[in-house]
């Protein structure tokens, strides 16, 4: 008994041993081209580990050094890519507790031929998200070992540092940290606001001009998008309940990656798989979901069998937020902060950006106030707070856009959220909502003050949404994060009738929120459930201790507005219940967070996919449409003429919509463009898999 108790014992430890451990180790170093020996800016550093749940990066400066702080200890493989650089990529990083290592690389200029990149199969290797399958370190190198080597690249050995009396808590000089600081440029706008230092250190983009953008339908290769900029965030794992009954999430409301991945598949290419964002796919579409009559949200869940995984459920948990009519809309002061630099005359991304404005002010009233606020080379007010009633005059303002110079998006924000400050509607809607192409070639050496600005401002109630605009030279990950710190919305506009869904079908729920910082909580009984794994919100995922910390930041929910996710669910024989949802949420204004429980019976779940309503059918096809077009290791056994007979049966009144044909016919182009060969094949083929674990190397 005392043995049986002992193994018990240590077990436990072993268990908690890494919770108990502070993530306070580090990774810094400097980045160098090879040839000049000068620093190189600019350069992404994105650093995974077993140890690490998701990934971690950092952004060179403008003399090449980066630092990835707050690192749990443990074996890590850290990636460095920049444009026209060929990847350098270094496994078998040993982080111990305590203490930072300094690691400084040299990078190659890549002098390779541009190759179609519909032809070109994925690059995998240690700490690639392309696969996107969370495994251990031994079966990434396997994967690793089956592709050709690439020149090698010189690494300096790794040092380690320790904080002392001179050196921060990440073992760098503090005296340089301070000298680094070089004061912003200047630009012609006014002085910030009181209270606000807004300091968006942008490096410049290049002087060459991105390349001319094809037809809509023309094939694009590899040089179309040598400037689209996206970040990977893996795919989460199949988790045992006994191990962690958990799962919690920030809820996630934009659909930016599905109309991404709509302009790349019309375009004849395969999307980048870090573009692919599984929860955006899934709440692209309208499911159709009852709102509560009382209360704030209104829970819907329904299952079926796994048509990929055998012994699985696909569990769809669907929360809709009550409704508000147009007539109790609160009045709203729009800042719109419009990229007008000479990227944005390609494609005629201007003309959309002006026309998706036409529509977006004939649907406001007299409660509405909108600003116009413009930057190229410097940013200038185009049109001060100006009553929504004054229609020829707003017309005009817009019509009056043109492109002008390069792009200094720090000077369009600076004004932007200064006029929002100064004419701030107190009890309203004050929203700065950037129009970019997603501010192209600009590496960010002050992220962390960025973020806290807009953070801070949006704590004071000034929220901040960004719609994209235009394929080649976007930074997907810099608007995504934008609007995910100022408590507003990321969509991506690639037509005219995208721009009619964001700005005029979902007006109301874009600006009104009826609930923030919303989190929610899967417990999984493990006496009733063995597996699951959640379908996408990588990037949006939380620990169960967060989940009641009010302090954490999490998603807004607007007006209207749904939330769908999706699980992979092995339940015990014999199950009744499944688990317990919970949701977490502050009203508008803010104060202490409210707390809903729905239980999840098993009852819920119908005996196959024909049985279970359309639009939970709906909903199960773009997430696996999602995951296969990212790679996911669970969709191996789902070919694309599979994926269109699970859409052809979705149901006959679905089908009709317009928005669910155009998914079919996404299918279809992605079915003929994928080139991809199965990585795991060679060491796991698809005839012997494991539908609960993936391969572990042996």
């Amino acid at each position: 008994m005392n043995a049986v108790l002992s193994r018990l014992l240590c077990g436990l430890l072993v268990l908690l041993a890494p919770l108990a451990l502070a993530q306070n180790s580090n990774i810094i170093g400097t980045v160098i081209d090879v040839k000049s020996r000068q620093p190189l800016p600019d350069v992404v550093i994105t650093a995974t580990s077993p140890s690490l749940v998701g990934e971690r990066s950092a952004v060179t400066d403008a003399k090449g050094e980066y630092r990835i702080p707050q690192l749990p200890p443990g074996v890590y493989t850290v990636r460095y890519e920049r444009e026209h650089y060929k990847r350098y990529e270094r496994g078998d990083v040993k982080l111990r507790l305590d203490r930072t290592l300094r690691i400084k690389v040299e990078m190659l200029a890549d002098d390779a031929l541009i190759v179609p990149i519909i032809s070109t199969p994925p690059t995998i290797g240690p700490g690639s998200t392309t696969t996107g399958v969370n495994v251990d370190q031994e079966f990434i190198k396997r994967i690793d070992k089956a592709r050709p080597p690439e020149p090698s690249r010189s690494f300096e050995a790794l040092a380690e540092l320790a904080p002392g009396l001179e050196n921060d808590q990440y073992g760098v000089s503090i005296n340089e940290q301070l000298a680094a600081a070089s004061p912003p440029p200047q630009h012609d706008v006014a002085p910030a606001m009181p209270g606000m230092s807004m300091t968006l250190r942008l490096h410049p983009a290049p002087s060459h001009q991105a390349p001319t953008q094809p037809h809509r339908d023309e094939p694009m290769t590899r040089s179309r998008y040598s400037d689209m900029y996206f970040k990977g965030y893996g795919v989460n794992p199949t988790v045992n309940t006994e191990e962690e009954r958990f799962s919690t999430f920030s809820v996630d409301t934009d659909t930016a990656s599905y109309t991404l991945t709509r302009s790349y598949l019309k375009r004849g290419a395969m999307p980048d798989a870090r573009a692919v964002r599984v929860e955006e796919f899934v709440n692209s579409f309208d499911y159709g979901y009852a709102s509560a009559k009382s209360a704030p949200f209104a829970v819907h869940v329904q299952g079926f069998p796994s048509p990929v995984r055998k012994g699985y459920q696909v569990l769809r948990i669907g929360v809709k937020a009550r409704e508000v009519s147009r007539a109790e809309r609160k009045p709203s002061h729009l800042v719109f902060v419009i990229d007008v630099s000479g990227s944005m005359a390609m494609e005629n991304r201007l003309e959309l950006v002006k026309q998706s404005l036409h529509m977006l002010v004939s649907e406001l009233d007299e409660r509405d106030l909108v600003s116009l606020v413009v930057y190229g080379s410097r940013a200038r007010q185009v049109l001060p707070p100006t009553s929504a009633l004054y229609t020829s005059r707003l017309m005009d303002a817009i019509d009056g856009l043109h492109t002008e110079g390069s792009t200094n998006a720090q000077a369009g924000l600076e004004l932007g959220y200064r006029i929002a400050v100064e004419h701030l509607r107190k009890g309203g809607i004050n929203r700065v909502i950037l129009c970019s192409d997603g501010v192209a070639n600009v590496g960010i050496s002050d992220a962390d003050g960025i973020w806290e600005k807009v953070k801070s401002l949006a704590a004071r109630g000034i929220t901040l949404s960004t719609v994209g605009f235009g394929m080649g030279n976007y930074n997907d990950v810099l608007m995504e994060r934008l609007s995910h710190v100022g408590e507003g919305n990321y969509a991506y506009v690639d037509e005219l009738k995208e721009a009619h869904r964001v700005f005029v079908e979902n007006l109301t729920g874009t600006l009104q929120v009826v609930a923030k910082d919303v989190k929610l909580q899967v417990e999984f009984d493990p006496k009733e459930v063995s597996l699951y794994r959640l379908l996408g919100y990588e990037n949006r995922a939380l620990t169960a201790e967060q989940f009641r910390d009010d302090r954490v930041d999490a998603g807004e929910v607007g007006a209207g507005h749904s939330v769908t996710a999706l699980y992979e669910v092995k339940p015990r024989e014999n199950a009744r219940t499944l688990g317990t949802l919970r949701i977490r949420y502050k009203s508008p204004e803010g104060g202490s967070s409210k707390e809903l429980a729905t239980p999840l019976p098993r009852a819920t779940l119908r005996p196959s996919y024909a049985q279970a309503s359309e639009s939970t059918r709906l909903a199960y096809v773009a997430s696996a449409f999602a995951e296969k077009l990212r790679g996911s290791y669970w969709t191996r056994p789902l070919t694309y003429d599979s994926l269109l007979e699970l859409w052809s049966g979705v149901g006959p009144e679905l089908k009709e919509r317009e928005d669910v044909q155009e998914l079919g016919d996404l299918i279809r182009r992605a079915g003929g463009l994928d080139r991809r060969v199965d990585p795991f094949e060679a060491f796991a083929p698809l005839r012997t898999m494991d539908f609960d674990r993936p391969p572990s190397g042996g």
